[in-house]
This record gives structure tokens, sequence and C-alpha cells, in this order.
């Protein structure tokens, strides 16, 4: 998969990649949804109305020339009203996204704005959240009241009253990170509701994280490229596209490291979306220096400690999915003595308070001396493990028995495994 260049990409073709994208992962129907942007001669690029979401090639996409010409085969979306209305309002975005994806539905019906004050980059990535009261879909009106919030500068997203919502962005990828960001962070808020009372993150709790990231990471410059250290690139970036599609990471979240030599190791860098990473957007991490002219994860730092700590872990997921974050938010106990599979993979599974994942690194780190995954209170899993597809293992059991308590909480109270059976998985395992 090539990664999205909004640069080098017609807008037909990024259309085309986003829709099906977010078709795939269940945040619109067949039917439902629709995309666009404005592109420098003001013409608007955007998806048609009544074609299979599922389908669209770029040729599918329809141009609204800047004098109303309708150039395509397709009738464009019935929602390219306030698609105009929103351009027209805010002349800074170039794209808008609009869809029915069940946590911000959830939300739309609810008529409430969600808390994204639940992680720490959701409010910056999201922003402040505006709500449109609801109109007849299509109509003028709709885009009226739809113009009107935008006419908010502080908003880039707008809940719409029993409808869904819709995302505006500088280029496609800005609106599409802030939409998927802004699912999940719904996804999120709904299967801890089940669970137990939801704790935020206070903006002073979220300034002082982002204040504690490392920005002056000293470099080396003899890098060098062997081919065992290139097949782990390409290894890394075939779990994350992976973890991507499986919901585990999320375009704006999500690093993968790996041992390479001693305490060397590989691993991601910011800022770059999840679903497109290539080989050369892993970083190399020698002595605690990163290859020169590269920018390592924010979460280098307890990598390398927990490597230097544990010599039997050589590959760490760090991430957030939707039902294990349910477990982060709420403070409630994840029990993985569900069924023998969760608890022989991840045995006991303890959470951590929000501030150790920065302030107190050397003792997070030790803590994987004797367990193979924690939670970290409104911020993150992290897994560890021998090989990587071993770690990614652990984490999609993690997230499966996760969301099987969230399942459970609707059905009664929960009847773990006792101690007994968990003695009898430790000698018929041989797990310590």
């Amino acid at each position: 998969m090539k990664q999205l260049d909004t640069k080098m990409m017609h807008p037909a073709e990024q259309i085309n990649v986003i829709i099906g994208r977010i078709y795939r992962s269940g945040m619109t129907t067949t039917s439902g949804g629709n995309i666009s942007i404005k592109d420098e001669n003001g013409d608007i690029w955007v998806t048609p109305s009544a074609i299979d979401k599922g389908t669209l090639t770029p040729k599918d996409i329809v141009c609204v020339k800047k004098d109303g010409t309708i150039v395509g085969p397709h009738k464009p979306s019935s929602e390219y009203p306030f698609h105009k209305a929103i351009y027209d309002t805010r002349p800074e975005i170039s794209a808008v996204i609009h869809a029915h994806p069940p946590g911000l539905v959830a939300f739309s019906i609810a008529r409430q704005i969600p808390n994204t004050n639940i992680i720490p980059q959701a409010k910056n990535i999201c922003g402040e959240i505006g709500y449109a009261k609801y109109a007849c879909p299509g109509s003028q009106e709709l885009g009226q009241v739809i113009a009107e919030e935008f006419k908010n500068e502080k908003y880039k997203a707008v809940i719409l009253e029993n409808h869904g919502v819709v995302l505006g962005g500088v280029d496609m990828m800005d609106a599409y990170e802030r939409f998927e960001t802004l699912e999940f962070c719904c996804r999120t808020l709904v299967n801890a509701g089940h669970i137990g009372k939801i704790n935020t993150l206070s903006n002073e709790l979220i300034s002082d994280f982002n204040l504690s990231i490392p920005h002056n990471i000293p470099h080396y410059m003899d890098v060098n490229y062997p081919s065992d250290e290139r097949a782990i690139r390409t290894e890394m970036c075939n779990v994350i596209r992976r973890s991507c599609n499986q919901g585990l990471m999320i375009s704006t979240y999500g690093t993968v490291s790996c041992r390479w030599r001693n305490n060397d190791f590989l691993i991601t860098s910011p800022n770059v979306p999840r679903w497109d990473i290539q080989p050369e957007d892993i970083v190399q991490v020698r002595d605690g220096m990163a290859e020169a002219g590269k920018t390592p994860s924010r979460s280098v730092a307890l990598h390398h400690r927990i490597y230097q700590e544990n010599p039997h872990i050589n590959s760490i997921i760090t991430t957030q999915s939707p039902n294990l974050m349910a477990f982060a938010v709420t403070g409630q106990k994840f029990d993985v003595r569900t069924i023998p599979e969760s608890w022989i993979f991840l045995q006991d599974m303890p959470t951590i308070p929000f501030s150790d994942i920065y302030k107190a690194v050397d003792k997070t780190a030790k803590l994987f001396a004797s367990n193979r995954a924690i939670l970290v209170e409104n911020n993150c899993v992290i897994v560890t493990g021998d090989r990587l597809m071993q770690t990614f293992d652990y984490l999609e059991v993690a997230e499966f028995s996760a969301n099987s308590l969230v399942m459970a909480s609707a059905i009664g109270p929960l009847c773990p495994i006792g101690e007994q059976e968990i003695e009898e998985l430790r000698v018929a395992f041989n797990v310590k």
C-alpha cells in the first residue's frame, strides 16, 4: 500500500482510498456517507450519489466545477450542498468527511458531544466539537445549520443531531485522522460506560504529559541498513497495517519496536499515518541515539528501558484499542481469567497510573520482568513478547478478551475461572 501523499495524488484517487478505508473499517455503509475535496482551482470533487461505497473507483468520483458544471458519470452526493456551504464558510478547509459510524451516531442520537479528554492526543487532534440541530438530509436548510456551526473557527468537527458527524481538514489526511480519532473516542466511551465510571484527564494533566515528551534526542551519522535490519522494517510495517485492519490501531496512534542487536532497536516515528507507514518511516536507535534525520516515537525512552531491563523481550507494541481502553479509562480491573487462552497468553495484566508512563519510566520497565502486558490509565496498552508476531497475537487476544468482558457486562455478573482451574493451566502449559 502506498502512503497517501496529498501533494502527489489526484483528488479522485484520494477520495477513493479514504472512502474505501472508511467502508472497510465499518465506519459507513454501502449507501451512507460522502466525502469531498476542494482543489486549488475551486472545483469540488465529491463521492457520487447512490453508488456502492464498497466498489467505488476514481472514475466514479464527481467533479463539480467552480461554475456549477458537473463532470463525471454520476450525480454528486445528495449532501453536496452542505459540503459547498462549509467550503464557502471556511476557506482554509479543503476536505470534508460526512459519515454515520456507530460510535458517533450513538452520540448524535443521544444528542451529546463526546468528551475527548480520555486520552492525551485526542483533544489536540479533534479540537472543540460543534453541534448542529436536525434538518432534512440534502436540504439547503441542513447546509445552513452546518455552515452556521462552522463559522466558529474553533470547530473542525460538528455532531449532526440524529444524523452523524461532519468533519473538515486542511487536507484529506487531516480530516480523516480527525474522523478516525473521534470515532475511536466515541467507541471507547460507549464501551467504558458498560463497565464503570469514566475518568477524564484535566487539561493540566494533558499539558504536563505533552511537556514531558523528549524533543532533543541525540542523533548519529554512521547509519547502515544490513539485510536483517531491512527485514525487520518490512515486518514492522506489515504488522502495523494489520493492526489498523483489525481495529487495534488508528492513524494517529500506535508504536511498534523490535530489538535488533543487543539493546539497539527499530521503532516507529511519530506523525506518520499508521495505515500508510513505509519501511523508510522506521527509525533505528543505537545507544539511545536515533539515526540522523529522523525522529523516533515519543515512547522511545520507555521502549529503550524495557529492552535494557528485560533481555527476554524482543518486541513491543504500544497502542490504543477501544475495548482495552474502556478498562484504561474506567480503572476497572481487566480480568483475563475469562477463557483458558486469555490467561495462558496474558496471565494477570495490571493497570498503572497515567503519570507512570512518563514520570516513572524505570519502574514501568521493571514491571515487564513478570508481566507480558500492562494497561496505562487513560493512555495505552503496552504488550511485549519475543517475536513480533507473538506480541501481535498477545495484543489480539487482549482486545478480544476485553471485548468479551464488555459484552458480558450486559448479560450478568462475570464468572471468571477459579484458582483451581488456573493451577491446572499452570501445570498443563508449564506457566511459571
